[in-house]
């Protein structure tokens, strides 16, 4: 329980402090760290009945001579979890060292227990890592789900509960360009380094016990909500936006969130979190203005992506090649984006346009005029609409004149 590495940062940090040396040894009195450097990898016989008895010896000179590797001073047991796993040992004249004896124990046992509880977290998080990558890459062919159910419950995690998956993206902002060859740039951040505090702020926000919160890959983390099974559900978007407004605040770091559909097995949490990716890449790529994005408003937009940009080009190229010549194409493709979006409706498409209805009305009619494709004819303006889709994910020549 006690590393080498360790005992020696200890030993070194409170010899210098103390200005006697010490000395630690592990549970077979071995010594594993020392302020004198030679005495590293020696017998300590003392050590073994400190051990034994969990009570603390001293030795003077002559008592320090008649055992192996002792030199005169006080040797008290390391013990945590009512169990002792070393000793730590001062050198000196008892009468010298016994009063910094009692001080040294206790610092040394309360390092070693921060040690433990910190390479038991990492433990954790790891074991939760591979969990949710095992998910994300879940293949029936290749492994069965009960086995990973019974690996998650092995965790602490049921796995047939209803959960959802959330896939966050956290980016260092851009620097703002000033125009001064002597911009000030700030130094790169290292995201490993904040790593561990994204994970404790997401799981402040996640903090149901069924949670799997783990870093997916650099910049990359992803969750495995627990959904309640009744009452009133927090809203996985608001959580999701709290938690941005978080990390923004405490890391000044930019972070955004993709959310999948509940499930409630092993292959459903897979396809719940293959959606959150490509939610969030979809997002991204549509350039809005919320930093949360659901698969479920993205749907045909996840469609148009998995068909490949050859595909879209052709639908963007063959439907809406004159539109795309105008100098307002921006102005047309939103226009018919609203339009169909609003269920075709031209007061919903006003307001989600913040335009007046008679400019919508203009607008459609130099579109139908364009094309030659009526927008009332729910066929013609689908049509548009999905070549619009394709446009703004990247499909399609570069227009004349653009």
């Amino acid at each position: 329980m006690l590393s080498p590495s360790l005992a020696q940062e200890i030993a070194g940090d409170t010899t210098a402090v103390i200005g006697f040396n010490v000395l630690i040894t592990d549970a077979q009195g071995m010594v594993i760290g020392s302020g004198d450097s030679s005495r590293v990898g020696t017998f300590h016989e003392a050590s073994v009945d400190v051990i034994r008895t969990k009570e603390p010896a001293t030795h003077n000179a002559s008592q320090a001579q008649q055992l192996r590797g002792v030199r005169p001073g006080v040797t008290l047991p390391l013990v945590t979890g009512g169990q002792a796993v070393g000793t730590v040992g001062i050198t000196g004249t008892p009468a010298q060292v016994r009063r910094f004896g009692l001080l040294v124990k206790r610092q040394t046992e309360i390092l070693l227990r921060e040690s433990v509880m910190l390479r038991s977290r990492l433990l954790a998080e790891r074991a939760a890592e591979k969990l949710l990558a095992d998910i994300a890459s879940y293949d029936p062919q290749v492994v069965e789900g009960d086995f990973l159910e019974f690996r998650a419950a092995e965790l602490g995690f049921d796995l047939r509960l209803q959960r959802v998956a959330v896939a966050f993206e956290v980016s260092v902002p851009p620097v703002p360009d000033t125009g001064s060859r002597r911009q000030a740039v700030p130094p790169a951040r290292d995201m490993a380094l904040v790593r561990s505090e994204l994970l404790r702020t997401v799981r402040d926000v996640f903090a149901d016990p069924q949670d799997v919160v783990a870093g997916t890959s650099p910049g990359w983390i992803g969750v495995l909500h627990r959904l309640p099974a009744r009452g009133p559900a927090t809203s996985v978007a608001d959580d999701c936006r709290r938690l941005i407004d978080v990390i923004a605040a405490q890391d000044g770091l930019l972070a955004r969130a993709g959310i999948g559909e509940p499930a409630t097995s092993v292959g459903g949490l897979h396809d719940s979190y293959q959606d959150a990716c490509d939610a969030l890449r979809l997002g991204a790529r549509l350039a809005g203005d919320s930093p949360v994005h659901l698969i479920t408003e993205l749907r045909v937009h996840q469609v148009l992506a998995a068909v490949g940009q050859p595909a879209r080009s052709r639908l963007l190229d063959r439907t809406a090649a004159e539109l795309r010549a105008q100098p307002d194409w921006p102005v047309l493709r939103d226009t018919i984006t609203a339009w169909c979006e609003s269920g075709f409706n031209l007061v919903r498409a006003s307001a989600a346009l913040h335009i007046h209805r008679n400019t919508v009305v203009y607008r459609m009619s130099k579109i139908e005029q364009i094309t030659g494709r009526p927008l009332r004819d729910h066929r013609s303006a689908m049509a548009l609409y999905l070549a619009c889709l394709a446009d703004r994910l990247g499909g399609g020549s570069t227009p004349a004149g653009g």
